[in-house]
């Protein structure tokens, strides 16, 4: 575990991987619309909510958290899409993510008031293209909805090709905890 800023901090597994997780925020069970925030660092640009886990946290409930402090939503949590792994010069993240039915919607939540967060509903398709090319590891997140996009759809593992450019992932089961390497 290492500190850093005011009280948070960012844990990581065994492996060296930063744990995090974050959940596709969509509109209905219809799976065709998906909440986008704008980014912190760059607020010109989209990005699915998820951050860092807290130490001992369970994935799940670090995915709903976050939603609620960057998105400003709360809703049903659905099942786990995969787990992801990102490999960017010296960054290792692991990010579990989940669907997550929209229910509730704050006019004002924590990161609006704090840094002006904004979000915004985008048809899939169009939050795809909008990710690609600055989160490229976030529309693959969306890839993922598409290729398993009904509720009671549960596949082992469908591997998929991969374009060389976009980065490294692995998908575990929404069955089970296993880890399938791509």
């Amino acid at each position: 575990m290492i500190k850093y800023k005011a009280n948070q901090t960012r844990t990581y597994d065994g492996e060296g991987f930063k744990r995090r997780a974050a959940c596709l925020c969509l509109r209905n069970v219809d799976e065709d619309e998906v909440l986008l925030v704008s980014s912190s660092r760059h607020p010109d640009q989209w990005i699915v909510p998820g951050g860092g886990m807290e130490p001992d946290e369970e994935p799940s409930v670090a995915a709903v958290r976050e939603v609620y402090e960057e998105a400003g939503v709360k809703g049903k949590l659905g099942r786990l899409l995969g787990i992801f792994e990102q490999h960017n010069q010296n960054r290792k993240h692991r990010t579990y993510v989940y669907t997550l039915i929209v229910t509730e919607t704050l006019e004002d939540w924590e990161d609006s008031v704090n840094i002006g967060r904004k979000r915004k509903w985008f048809k899939v398709e169009d939050a795809i293209r909008v990710l690609q090319n600055h989160k490229p590891v976030h529309a693959e997140y969306l890839r993922r909805l598409a290729d398993t996009c009904s509720p009671h759809y549960r596949p082992v593992c469908c591997p998929r090709a991969m374009d060389s450019k976009a980065p490294h992932y692995v998908v575990c089961s929404t069955q089970d905890s296993e880890l399938f390497n791509r």
